[in-house]
């Protein structure tokens, strides 16, 4: 029997669900809170003087609200003849393609301690066969991926919030095998940590990369299904903890555990290291930062207090699913 070929990747559906999905979330994020809406900067990165460089986007911020004191939701679509070190030093064959890279990036940094920060993206990723590859015979195939996932940085924990998080993630990828809940929940456990520290950011969530294993069409899918379950994941949980009476030490908890968010994504976090290293737009990179945050030389917290209960147990990963957790 002849061979099917493979469905190539059809990066212009790929880009009109991203925006709609940006436009989606920044929507549902506003009327949450009532009080302010989404700033829009949009972009190009089409600069005469950075040769190779190319593409734009839309960057949208949420400042001051009564709810989330900074929202910020990306998309962006970019593109490059060469790839930075941060993308070739495990992809060697990437190195001299052109390439393209779309996504949606969110993180929400909500007003009150008792709701937690999110964080997700969905990208995609295409590389193309090089200029000066071989014959015309012996074309090159694209090298293309999907990416992304949500994950939750509580400061208070909430065994509820918690289990409803992860349930709604499983229930996200199930249709598409009944091993990539495991296996996605496992890799957020390991990347969203603190080498430095040896804690975890948060309680996790989903992570995926490099994922094609499914073709186009069902790697595509399962990454809108991602996308599509951020909302249903998140919004509960900020409506219910919203209005929560909270004091200076709640206050304060919550900026120091935002310290931690901020090291982890200037120091290890593949995507700013990605962006900054391709020319990106810092400003759109770095708008995941909190708008205030701070560092206590050598705190600790009080033993048997519901901050030292975050760290000792809550942060712990675990299967939130299993009965009796």
């Amino acid at each position: 029997m002849p061979t099917i070929p493979p469905t190539p990747p059809d990066l212009a559906a790929v880009r009109t669900y991203l925006l709609g999905l940006q436009d989606r979330i920044c929507t549902a994020l506003a009327e949450e809170d009532g009080d302010a809406g989404f700033l829009e900067d949009s972009w190009t990165r089409d600069e005469p003087d950075r040769p190779g460089l190319g593409g734009g986007g839309r960057t949208r911020i949420l400042k001051e609200g009564a709810v989330f004191e900074k929202a910020g939701v990306g998309f962006s679509h970019v593109r490059g003849s060469t790839l930075p070190p941060a993308a070739t030093a495990h992809r060697p064959e990437l190195a001299g393609r052109p390439w393209e890279a779309l996504g949606v990036s969110l993180v929400i940094h909500p007003r009150n301690p008792y709701a937690p920060t999110s964080h997700a993206n969905i990208r995609f990723f295409c590389a193309q066969t090089p200029p000066s590859g071989g014959p015309a015979t012996s074309p090159v195939a694209p090298i293309w991926w999907f990416g992304g996932g949500f994950d939750l940085t509580p400061y208070y924990g909430f065994v509820e919030d918690a289990v409803h998080w992860h349930r709604t993630a499983r229930d996200a990828v199930a249709p598409f095998g009944a091993e990539l809940h495991a296996r996605f929940k496992q890799h957020c456990d390991d990347y969203f940590f603190l080498k430095h520290r040896g804690e975890p950011r948060g309680i996790g969530g989903l992570f995926f990369d490099d994922f094609n294993e499914l073709g186009f069409t069902r790697s595509f899918a399962l990454a809108q299904a991602v996308g599509d379950a951020f909302l249903p994941a998140y919004r509960p949980i900020v409506a219910h903890r919203k209005a929560a009476p909270y004091g200076e030490r709640e206050r304060n908890f919550q900026l120091l555990r935002r310290g931690r968010y901020v090291e982890f994504n200037l120091v290890q976090d593949r995507g700013t290291h990605f962006g900054l290293q391709s020319g990106g737009r810092t400003e759109s990179i770095l708008m995941s930062l909190p708008p205030l945050v701070r560092w206590d030389y050598g705190f600790t917290p009080e033993p048997g207090s519901p901050e030292a209960e975050l760290l000792t147990t809550f942060l712990r990963p675990r299967d939130w699913l299993a009965p009796g957790v």
